[in-house]
């Protein structure tokens, strides 16, 4: 099965949280604190492996979560870090913020990339020790890994793009000039996937052709099994436009040739632009009376594009055609790779103070960036964690805030999932 788009989520691993120690040895009177720091979390990181061909892998499995960070220990021994999640896909894929739709790489260079990254490993006690707080009984939680959805579109590294309606000989062509082995058969539709093929000219002469499955009218609209694999021709650098010119399935070869440069134009101008070459294929089924092939050649030098008669079933001048196609690709830039669009926001430092109270009965809910950052880095388990909690809390104002609001002893305080009945 091919699978060229997917959408998955990618999580970075937890840090681990800081520990709460004390230093204790045999005649070592008051050692002090010695509580060590949590490992940073894994971070989940892309790979390109030549092997693959299609992103089958995430079809069943769309959630990917690094390795959290161990917490820290006593004696001032850091915690492991969480081990990185390697995901492997197939080179020429595109990862896209799923929402904005920007891209966020293009995985065709070989080059390892860090999707999400894991979150920092908490302080552990002796981070905090001060000559006036010798004694802290608190540490910092671990921070959760980043996480992010994003969409995987594998667009095929061709250097030449077989494009056409069905069933007009692309996949012949592709198998009688390369080792490729595409299924062919005498009915619409029988290549459902993209084929590549590495055409061998000369001594040092080689490039890459794909077999796009066929274009129907209204494919840049999402007619038919084109649109899928429109895709697949964005990096082409130049296409070859096979048309039945024996007019063999009841077509007229002149109005398939406009149908076809129409739908590469509604998908993309820049498609539409693209150059290329026009192979009149089935030239030994032509019947001596038609016209076809007249008529043909005229439409494609109106277009400004060159024609070539081939015949893909008996390989009559489909040699020529490949060494004119590779002369071309000599004058024509490299396979696109495209430049990253998403530009990741850095949040500044959160003001304390900016926080939003909304009142609902006896229930206090409370928001605020400061609040949550606050809350993911407290260790709840820990009593003198709690009282720094409770104190910075008091430092920005809060309680006085609420208790001018009307907030009353019993009353429920909301914070991030963070729930506690007010005292005063």
């Amino acid at each position: 099965m091919f699978v060229d788009k997917v959408r998955i989520t990618v999580i970075g691993g937890r840090g681990g949280d800081g520990a709460v120690a004390f230093h204790r040895e045999k005649y070592v009177a008051s050692g002090g604190p010695d509580g060590g720091d949590g490992g940073h979390g894994g971070s989940v990181i892309l790979r390109v492996n030549d092997n693959m061909s299609t992103l089958l892998d995430f079809r069943y499995k769309r959630k990917y979560t690094a390795q959290a960070g161990v917490n820290g220990l006593g004696r001032k021994m850091a915690g492991k870090r969480g081990e990185n999640l390697i995901i492997e896909v197939p080179r020429g894929t595109v990862v896209r913020d799923v929402e904005t739709n920007q891209i966020i790489v293009d995985m065709s260079t070989g080059e390892d990339f860090i999707i999400a990254k894991g979150g920092r490993g908490g302080w552990g006690n002796a981070h905090y020790a001060t000559p006036t707080r010798q004694v802290p009984r608190f540490a910092k939680a671990g921070l959760k890994g980043q996480e992010r959805d994003i969409i995987l579109e594998l667009k095929l590294l061709a250097d030449v793009g077989l494009v056409g309606f069905p069933n007009v000989g692309k996949s012949t062509l592709l198998s009688v000039t390369s080792n490729a082995r595409p299924k062919i058969a005498n009915y619409h539709f029988t290549t459902l996937f993209p084929n590549l093929g590495v055409i061998y000219v000369d001594e040092g002469v080689s490039f890459v052709m794909a077999d796009i499955p066929g274009i129907i009218e209204g494919a840049a609209e999402g007619a038919g099994l084109g649109h899928d694999f429109l895709r697949h021709i964005d990096r082409c650098r130049l296409l070859v436009h096979v048309v039945d010119v024996s007019g063999s399935e009841g077509r007229d070869p002149v109005e398939d040739f406009h149908a076809i440069c129409e739908e590469l134009h509604n998908y993309s101008i820049d498609l539409g632009d693209r150059p290329m070459i026009v192979a009149a294929n089935k030239v030994d089924l032509l019947m001596p009376e038609s016209d076809n092939l007249e008529r043909l050649r005229a439409a494609v030098e109106e277009a400004g594009c060159e024609l070539y008669e081939i015949s893909a079933g008996t390989t009559q001048g489909t040699r020529n055609l490949m060494r004119v196609v590779a002369e071309k690709l000599r004058t024509l830039p490299p396979v696109t790779i495209y430049e990253p669009e998403y530009v990741e926001v850095i949040e500044a430092p959160a003001d304390p103070s900016a926080f939003e109270i909304e009142h609902y009965g006896n229930t206090w809910l409370i928001t605020g960036t400061w609040l949550e950052r606050m809350v993911q880095n407290i260790n709840f388990d820990d009593y003198e964690s709690r009282n720094h909690f409770d104190m910075q809390l008091r430092k920005v104002g809060l309680f006085q805030r609420l208790e001018e609001l009307g907030i009353q002893d019993g009353d429920t305080v909301d914070i991030y999932d963070l729930e506690f009945e007010y005292q005063r």
